[in-house]
């Protein structure tokens, strides 16, 4: 993933200065001259490869930096700073390629742009009129729409980042006895940001797995689940990023598991259940011995399987009682682990896994913790699509502590199949119904098959 990002950073940087040359040629040369046509050629095939994965590509100003599709570039100098000026003067903030630009629509734009006035807008009411280059100022409305699609974009960037860190800390246990540090610390310091800013949408993320990376986005899962509850609790800070690091390594002893049992399709053994459940010891001792990591997190690595009525393993290992950063993991990772599909077991949906949290309340999970994750999660939580007891399609907004069977909801599509142009929320606690009886959910679905993307209306 790190990767992918590195690469689309390079193309935008690319992107970027063919249009600052191309607008420099156009300023010294006509336009059917070679080096004109050369930087044009190069703008498009700059804008080619990203067309060919989104609709549009919008090259933004803000301030006195570019903005290429939500992603900030590195401070303009030169050439670059010079296009900026030129652009803010005459009031263009934004410059949207669409999938069907041609070089003819491009030169036309260079042209307009290196004609434009340093000093500021000589017609202020100028339209361009480009088919599939759109020039402008930004509005409110896409002031607001942008901020949603970055906020869910950059979290969606995090996630993705965090998994391949949590990659790079596992090879790194694998291979050095100890994960990397730094790149793990600043991950959870990311996570634990984007917790307390949208816990909901970064909740949301988690049940959108890649099923083939599941050691790794369960990492990641756990981690966020965890601070989601720690901060839930009014834990802030640096004994939040502690509990997200600890979460986030809860599993790294298995990195001494042999792999034909941590890959195998089917049930382990009995024999292959002990080499297993050597994995909290194994974690413990690795985290004990990389330096500079919180005592927490070793403690977390032993007791994560350890339950409250000494039930769990490691075996022999009682406990009075748990670290409360246990207990939040142990929640989490049991939550999530049932939820994932895998080779020998079907996910299970949120109700039936929050029904067996809540049948080990009191047991091997503190009650209260328990209640207060099903009602941080709901038993449906925030992103899910789901279908009401009136046939409208919803997607489940914010969970409703007293009643999680009745979250608040933004509907989406009408009873008859019809998709809401503007869609609107409604509280499921509140009576809607003709007879005065309450809206339910009556089942979660899958967004694919209506091609929606419930996190884009969180």
């Amino acid at each position: 993933m790190a990767t992918d990002a590195t690469s689309r950073l390079a193309h935008y940087d690319e992107l970027l200065r063919r249009f600052a040359a191309s607008v420099r040629a156009s300023q010294l040369y006509k336009s059917d001259h070679p080096l004109l046509t050369k930087n044009v050629d190069g703008l498009l095939a700059a804008l080619k490869p990203l067309l060919q994965q989104q609709l549009a590509v919008t090259v933004g100003v803000v301030e006195q930096e570019f903005v290429v599709s939500d992603t900030p570039m590195p401070k303009a100098s030169g050439a670059m700073k010079e296009l900026i000026d030129r652009l803010r003067a005459n009031q263009v903030e934004r410059i949207s390629f669409e999938r069907g630009v041609t070089p003819e629509g491009v030169v036309q734009l260079i042209s307009g742009i290196a004609a434009l006035s340093p000093k500021g807008p000589a017609d202020p009411n100028r339209t361009w009129n480009i088919p599939h280059i759109k020039v402008g100022r930004i509005t409110a409305d896409d002031q607001n729409r942008d901020g949603i699609a970055s906020d869910i974009a950059a979290i969606r960037r995090l996630y993705s980042g965090a998994v391949a860190a949590a990659e790079v800390a596992w090879q790194s246990a694998a291979a050095d006895g100890k994960p990397d540090l730094p790149a793990t610390l600043q991950t959870v310091d990311g996570l634990a940001d984007a917790v307390t800013q949208n816990r909901n949408a970064l909740v949301a993320l988690t049940a959108m797995r890649n099923y083939d990376n599941y050691t790794f986005t369960h990492m990641v899962n756990v981690c966020i689940l965890t601070m989601g509850q720690a901060q839930a609790l009014g834990i802030e800070g640096r004994l939040l990023r502690e509990f997200g690091l600890s979460a986030l390594m809860h599993d790294i002893g298995k990195v001494r598991t042999p792999q034909e049992i941590l890959n195998k399709p089917d049930r382990l053994t009995e024999q292959e259940f002990v080499v297993m459940r050597r994995h909290p010891v194994e974690g413990a001792e690795i985290l004990r011995r990389t330096p500079e990591m919180p005592i927490l997190a070793p403690v977390v690595a032993f007791e994560h399987h350890l339950r409250l009525d000494g039930s769990g393993y490691p075996h022999g290992a009682k406990r009075s009682m748990l670290n409360l950063a246990t207990m939040l993991c142990s929640i989490a990772d049991v939550y999530d682990a049932m939820r994932s599909q895998r080779a020998y077991q079907q996910a299970f949906p949120s109700e039936r896994v929050l029904a067996v949290l809540r049948q080990g309340d009191g047991t091997h999970f503190e009650k209260h913790l328990v209640r207060r994750f099903v009602q941080l999660l709901g038993i449906y939580p925030p992103g899910t699509l789901v279908k009401l007891s009136t046939d409208e399609i919803a997607v489940v907004m914010k969970v409703h502590a007293p009643d999680p069977h009745r979250p608040r909801v933004k509907i989406l599509m009408a009873a008859d199949g019809r998709r809401h142009d503007v869609p609107f929320e409604r509280n499921l606690w509140e009576n809607h119904g003709a007879h005065g009886t309450l809206d339910g959910v009556l089942s979660p679905l899958d967004p694919a098959t209506y091609n929606i993307d419930p996190l884009t209306f969180l």
